[in-house]
């Protein structure tokens, strides 16, 4: 009889077997209420935790469901003191419910279901903070305006809410999709959507004209790309309609559970991967409301992006929305603006005095977009706003500093999620095949390393000038590629840059200049663009289909996430794309790397090892390494 394929601990840690028959079944169940911490060849280890369990029950799975499935994957008997565990955990999820108090205005009401909870709660000091008064073994009161810190401090103390309280309609905005017929089966496909089939709902073959197109950009001229604005809103910007579209089945399923969740409907983060059209979700989430709404997302190329995305999708006028960045300040119905506006000020002391947009109109809904990089004084800001509805959206809920509780108490847990995976083999993203080359140090960096100190060590290691050849080779080995060239480090981007003769696009570069370099990348004019951290999330380079790292942050998973998902686009043809990770072997960055790896690990990406000799240890000149690393990488398409 074939053992199974995960040992089950005590301490809800699961040990997965990747050589086991049965790896990719028992990888999608363990996601849907565990974490990957750890992947390396033999045993990925995954922790159960109290967060990853209550987003499990708010999709609805029981203690039950997740007890049943760990002794189906479980090689021995599920200890009796983790089911235990499970159960007490999960049982913890609804245990208490704040509603609007009917007999007293400006007050919340707590229930619980067990008198032990409140007993257990009120001898909490925050709780008396956050203006908690106990009034019976079941009921507890606390006034409204502190809805939100309530909620923070119940989730830090075991014990999340389900928040029935409601929320306010906000001002009124109708809104609809760019087309004559307003059915659901007659609405106009996205473009860069493909059309569903009726029966199936999977994708038909990218057709030659919409292959021709990349998100409507490519033969627009640079003058078009940079005419004349008005408050942010390029001019000319409403699109004729062009034909019928409807929502891909997994998007219509994501509104749904947004809009739908029981008595908590209109708060909650939906998961999907790069390119599977979570704007056009957002776009839904508000045509479904028709109210006015507040966008915030990454930068202020995801704002111009979400402009034109609702200038051309939408039936808003340009006079109806409002670009919120630097450059720009016009609040409107729809207003649309950058995390980082909202958090800027001159001086530490000062009031973040940006912050008041959220109370500039009676928002209906506020989108976060990107919502893993939500800032902590957004997160204040949005603790004294639940009674706006809130759609957070993200490829990843993972967050490096830690703060996964609080979107998960503040903005709402997680209500849908699809897998990268299952997205892929639709045909709705990009295969994409991961490949980490590692790149041995040359002698003197590496004596350099034994000197210096741990941060000093990753970065000499992630600048290694050995990488040089190789992503000249790489460049060769994908010739009428769009190719994108990411990193870290501004020194090591400028000298590859210069050395292919390519653009550098960088924080340092005018927004304007992005943009035309953008646009030119999109028609095919410039088919190799170098790229720090600013592309790293919301940029739409959709033919994108070669993506280099050759630095990172650290060991964060969701930069990892975002780079790859630079290139997840669905291109015409094979429907291919290439993910490669150079890192320094024997180094810091190779411990970093993978970690990084992690999240898509978890979403099922395996990354193909390749190993590159140094020239100076085969007897080459250091230029002839680029001939060994093409031949190297042949092998490996």
């Amino acid at each position: 009889m074939e053992q199974k394929p995960c040992i089950v601990q005590r301490d809800r840690t699961v040990l997965l077997e990747t050589a086991h028959p049965s790896f990719q079944k028992a990888r999608a169940e363990l996601a849907q209420y565990a974490d990957l911490v750890k992947s390396p060849a033999a045993y990925h280890t995954y922790r159960i935790t109290p967060l990853s369990l209550w987003n499990a029950a708010a999709a609805g799975l029981t203690a039950d469901h997740i007890c049943i499935s760990l002794r189906s994957l479980s090689r021995w008997e599920l200890p009796a003191a983790l089911e235990e565990d499970i159960r007490r955990l999960v049982a913890r999820y609804g245990q208490l419910t704040l509603k609007m108090h009917p007999a007293r205005d400006g007050r919340l009401l707590l229930q619980s279901r067990s008198a032990s909870v409140l007993a257990e709660l009120k001898g909490y000091p925050s709780l008396a903070s956050s203006g908690l008064v106990i009034l019976s073994e079941l009921e507890a009161e606390a006034p409204s305006r502190l809805r939100g810190l309530l909620k923070q401090e119940l989730t830090r103390l075991g014990y999340p809410v389900l928040d029935h309280v409601g929320y306010q309609d906000g001002q009124f905005l109708p809104l609809d999709w760019r087309d004559g017929d307003r059915s659901a089966s007659g609405q106009r496909e996205p473009e860069r959507q493909e059309p569903l089939s009726e029966q199936t709902g999977t994708p038909r073959a990218i057709s030659a004209a919409a292959s021709a197109q990349s998100s409507g950009q490519k033969g627009r001229s640079a003058e078009q790309e940079g005419a004349e604005r008005v408050d942010g809103i390029p001019a000319g910007s409403v699109a004729a309609p062009k034909g019928s579209f409807r929502l891909r089945d997994y998007q219509r399923a994501a509104v749904d559970a947004f809009k739908e969740s029981g008595g908590e409907g209109g708060s909650g983060v939906l998961v999907l991967p790069c390119g599977a059209g979570k704007t056009i979700i957002g776009l839904a989430a508000m045509r479904e409301l028709q109210c006015e709404t507040l966008i915030l997302t990454s930068n202020a190329t995801s704002v111009t992006q979400w402009i034109s995305e609702l200038l051309d999708k939408t039936t808003l006028l340009p006079e109806q929305i409002g670009e919120y960045t630097a450059e720009h300040k016009a609040v409107r119905p729809v207003t649309v603006a950058t995390y980082q506006i909202l958090t800027h000020r001159h001086r530490k002391e000062e009031e973040q005095f940006h912050m008041k947009l959220f109370n500039e109109r009676r928002w209906g809904l506020i989108i976060y977009d990107e919502v893993h990089l939500l800032p902590a004084p957004v997160f204040r800001a949005t603790a004294d706003i639940q009674a706006t509805r809130r759609l957070g959206l993200t490829a990843t809920l993972v967050r490096e500093d830690g703060r996964e509780a609080d979107v998960f108490s503040l903005i709402g847990p997680k209500r849908y999620e699809m897998p990268w995976k299952a997205l892929e083999e639709q045909g709705w993203i990009a295969a994409v095949r991961c490949i980490e080359v590692k790149v041995p140090l040359p002698g003197p960096i590496k004596e350099r390393c034994r000197y210096s100190g741990k941060r000093e060590q990753y970065r000499l290691a992630a600048e290694n000038p050995a990488k040089l050849e190789l992503i000249k080779a790489l460049v060769r080995r994908h010739p009428g590629a769009q190719i994108l060239i990411i990193g870290q480090y501004l020194n090591q981007l400028t000298a590859i840059a210069e050395q292919l003769q390519v653009p550098l696009i960088s924080g340092q570069m005018p927004q304007q200049r992005r943009h035309e370099l953008y646009a030119s990348f999109r028609r095919g004019e410039t088919p190799v663009l170098v790229v720090s951290k600013v592309a790293n999330f919301a940029v739409d380079l959709p033919d994108a289909s070669v993506a280099i790292e050759v630095s990172g942050t650290f060991g964060s998973r969701q930069e990892e996430a975002q780079r790859l998902g630079r290139i997840l686009r669905p291109k015409s043809g094979e429907n291919r794309a290439y993910f490669y990770t150079l890192v320094s072997s024997d180094s810091r960055e190779e411990m970093f790397a993978m970690r990084r790896q992690l999240f898509l690990v978890e979403q099922g990406y395996v990354y193909e090892a390749m190993s590159i000799p140094l020239a100076e240890e085969q007897g080459r000149k250091p230029g002839q390494i680029g001939a060994a690393a093409e031949r190297e990488v042949s092998g490996q398409r």
